[in-house]
């Protein structure tokens, strides 16, 4: 015998039916929101935004063998020819008004010694610094989500310092500092001596970088470019002008550089 649905049993096979097939429109609803976007969520080739700034080591493959040219026979150490380190930082912001361009800046700067000591005693030691800095400008292409090339350079001004130490190791005294200071040049001799001969440049960089965003704030960079110097003014100690350097000293070279950054990627 069947027993026919009451007003009260109807509402619950309603019910039941409702929500089972709510239940399959909301699984549908999964399956296509996670074909179309997937989790996590790709980034998408959209105009970059935002800005981003961080530390750049770098490794700069200075020429040292002009300077070594006249080291050497003046009695000093050569200078090491497998580069110079630098370190400094660096940052960007997207302008906007060109599509994936980005304006910042950047400084860098390091150095090498030598040290020698004579049969007699005389010890002369040599730094070389090497610093530069600029406004940079950069086009960033997209390769595959989260990594980007970023193609530009840089224009700014920077230089070298070449500080020659020479000491004899005997103690100095106040009297003698003074009598050699007022000493006729022509006839001192002087043997304890400080000089730092500078050259400032314009300095400009072409470079080419890879970038990839570990996290939407987190990225890292390896790159490579070129520095180049012109315009050379040179003076000593920063006081008076030096004339005759040979246009093969300078500071620049291919410089391979790396990052670390924090910002919006």
């Amino acid at each position: 015998m069947k027993i026919p649905l009451t007003s009260e049993t109807r509402p619950r096979g309603l019910l039941m039916r409702s929500f089972l097939a709510l239940l399959a429109l909301h699984a549908a609803a999964t399956v296509t929101f996670a074909q179309d976007y997937p989790i996590p969520p790709k980034r998408t080739s959209a105009v970059k935004v935002g800005f981003f700034a961080g530390v750049t080591p770098s490794w700069l493959f200075v020429d040292v063998a002009p300077i070594n040219s006249y080291l050497v026979p003046a009695g000093g150490a050569p200078l090491k020819d497998s580069g110079v380190f630098l370190f400094g930082g660096a940052g960007a912001v997207y302008i906007g008004v060109i599509n994936n361009f980005r304006i910042g800046g950047i400084g860098l700067g390091g150095g090498i010694s030598s040290s020698s000591v004579d049969a007699s005693g005389v010890r002369r030691d040599t730094d070389l610094d090497v610093g530069f800095g600029g406004i940079t400008g950069e086009y960033v292409i997209t390769v595959v989500p989260r990594l980007d090339i970023a193609l530009g350079g840089m224009l700014g001004w920077g230089g070298i310092d070449i500080t020659l130490r020479k000491d004899t190791g005997q103690n100095l005294t106040w009297a003698e500092e003074w009598a050699n200071f007022d000493s006729d040049p022509s006839t001192s001799s002087i043997d304890n001596i400080t000089r730092t001969l500078s050259g400032s440049y314009f300095v400009w960089m072409p470079t080419i970088n890879v970038e990839y965003a570990i996290l939407g704030w987190l990225a890292v960079r390896v790159g490579a470019g070129y520095v180049g110097m012109s315009a050379p003014a040179w003076d000593v100690d920063g006081e008076y002008d030096l004339v005759g350097v040979p246009s093969d000293v300078n500071g620049q070279g291919f410089i391979i550089n790396g990052g670390i950054f924090v910002g919006t990627f």
